[in-house]
């Protein structure tokens, strides 16, 4: 069943458990990530990002996803995630995502409050919702990420504001892969989800210990983003069926969602704290 972020993310945040944000290029990817939502009753955060729209295009995304969300006997959301520039989030919503992330976060802040509140009312009047970030979460090879935290004050003033529906907030993760573990601040997290009643977002999950993941949503995360992990997972599959005698893509196809699926199943119970 399709469904926004508050359907899923609200109920996570007052039972203490997590949902993951699962972004994908493709149906083998696609049907993986669903299998694993199945197995598990999970709910299930199910999309694309603007940084991937080169290898599988929004309209694409969209006629892929929408059925299977529909066809779903667990809530799915069809998000669209680091939505960088206006015109690409209107398109998401004009084509049917429930669910965007509008990412101004390497703007000044008083820049990320306005337009953050422009696209939620935008997103908000057609019955969708918007993730907003503040802090930054760069790259895992990038600068010392302490540099970008998010200020609990400072969320509390945003949330308030902008009437985001979930807070993406930079506490020591990183996007892709990790050369070094990362070093989260908990504390950060726990008084960011003491001040405010809006759901954090963890952004650059992949790489992370379990243990990691379950702190983090004890001390207050009700959403993850995940890609690298299952991107690996993916490829490690098709590897794995080339070695085995596939010699054609029909050959591979049930591998590769099933790879998917099992690293997929792999973060949800470790969201859903089971």
């Amino acid at each position: 069943m399709l469904v926004n972020l508050n359907d899923v993310l609200l109920p996570a945040k007052k039972a203490g458990y997590g949902v993951g944000l699962f972004n994908t290029l493709n149906s083998e990817m696609a049907k993986g990530v669903l299998r694993a939502a199945e197995r598990n009753q999970s709910p299930v955060i199910i999309g694309t990002a603007e940084v991937l729209l080169p290898h599988a295009s929004l309209e694409e995304i969209a006629e892929l996803l929408l059925p299977m969300a529909k066809r779903a006997t667990v809530p799915v959301v069809l998000h669209f995630d680091h939505g960088l520039t206006e015109e690409a989030c209107y398109k998401a919503l004009d084509l049917g995502f429930t669910s965007i992330m509008y990412d101004c976060s390497t703007e000044d802040y008083e820049t990320n409050l306005r337009k953050v509140k422009e696209m939620a009312k935008i997103a908000h009047d057609r019955g969708a919702t918007i993730e907003a970030e503040l802090g930054h979460v760069g790259q895992a090879d990038g600068d010392d990420p302490s540099a970008f935290y998010t200020d609990p004050r400072q969320a509390k003033e945003f949330v308030e504001y902008t009437e985001a529906d979930a807070l993406a907030i930079a506490v020591g993760t990183a996007h892709g892969a990790y050369k070094f573990p990362p070093k989260l601040d908990f504390e950060r997290i726990e008084t960011i989800a003491s001040l405010i009643p809006t759901p954090l977002v963890l952004h650059g999950g992949s790489g992370l210990t379990d243990e990691d993941f379950r702190e983090a949503i004890r001390r207050g995360i009700s959403k993850i983003n995940i890609f690298t992990d299952i991107n690996i997972a993916y490829a490690k599959a098709a590897e794995k069926a080339l070695q085995n005698g596939a010699l054609c893509a029909t050959d591979m196809m049930e591998q590769l969602v099933e790879g998917v699926a099992a690293e997929t199943e792999k973060k949800m119970k470790l969201f859903l704290m089971k």
